[in-house]
């Protein structure tokens, strides 16, 4: 699609996203959920778009979400006045269409975890699991993406207030490599849709993305549960089988580069020759050279 065309098209649904707002807050200032849910659902409506490139589509992914936070601090004023979210949690999975569907069930998720009406690894489980439902590589890159910012201080880490009943670090660290590994998956997709034409359009697209991804090795470098062992019993073995697995040119570098770089020197002494062993198993078009460089850098 030419630059002006994918434009126009960006500020027709950023006007769609203004004007459904506008409904939806003036639903919630008059207590009509439903109401307020069906207008936030044609709101998120606007993201099943296949027409904006990764930027245009983040733009309009920033606007919609914010618009998010009326609804979730709706939700938590209910949750407040003794509302139980299970039932709005419930509610939410009435919408229609699957991507508004998602993104309302994560919203009101957050609120649920926050309350402690049930524990912090089950409900984190589930909407793991019900984001499978969007198997589209771009619009389910930017769903997980909502999902990791809207759970991330609501892991049951060593510490925090979900921790004991609601779970532990390692159920946090199993909650956050679910979501990388099945972020990786949809990203390393975008690169086998179209033809060869569009190979170098696909690759930059991946390129612009890839933090997505990324990010979700930083939220478990920021466990305060993150132990050597549970680094070198789990976190690592995991993330390296996902690396190999996913035999792609663009994913296997950058995903041991962002390794070496978020967790601390003393890890990566001393798992030196886990992560040598699997370096031979890279695609052979990889430059292993960089990424030992890079690592070598580093210590």
């Amino acid at each position: 699609m030419a630059d002006d065309d994918e434009k126009e098209r960006l500020r027709e649904a950023k006007k769609v996203t203004k004007q459904q707002a506008f409904y939806m807050k003036r639903a919630l200032d008059a207590h009509k959920t439903e109401d307020a849910m069906k207008a936030a659902a044609t709101m998120l409506g606007e993201l099943r778009t296949s027409l904006l490139g990764p930027r245009n589509y983040y733009d309009l992914y920033i606007e919609v979400t914010q618009e998010l936070r009326h609804l979730e601090e709706f939700f938590q004023a209910e949750q407040a006045n003794g509302r139980k979210m299970l039932e709005l949690y419930e509610l939410v999975q009435c919408a229609g269409n699957v991507l508004p569907r998602l993104y309302l069930l994560l919203t009101v998720g957050s609120v649920y975890i926050a309350s402690k009406e049930a524990p912090s690894k089950d409900i984190l489980k589930d909407m793991v699991e019900m984001c499978r439902g969007v198997q589209h590589p771009m619009r389910g890159l930017f769903l997980r993406n909502y999902l990791s910012q809207t759970s991330k201080d609501k892991l049951p880490d060593a510490g925090s207030e979900y921790e004991g009943a609601g779970g532990s670090t390692a159920e946090a660290v199993a909650f956050v490599i679910s979501n990388f590994t099945e972020m990786n998956k949809l990203w390393v997709r975008m690169q086998h849709g179209g033809g060869n034409r569009d190979r170098e359009r696909r690759e930059k697209e991946r390129r612009e993305l890839r933090d997505l991804v990324g990010k979700n090795l930083l939220v478990l470098t920021q466990l305060e549960g993150m132990t050597l062992d549970l680094y070198k019993g789990t976190v690592m073995p995991r993330v390296l089988e996902q690396v190999i697995n996913c035999k792609d040119d663009i994913a296997q570098p950058y995903l041991l580069d962002a390794l070496i770089q978020v967790f601390p020197d003393e890890f990566h002494v001393q798992t030196l020759d886990a992560f040598l062993e699997a370096c031979p198993l890279l695609k052979p078009t990889v430059k292993i050279g960089n990424v030992l460089a890079s690592l070598m850098e580093r210590l």
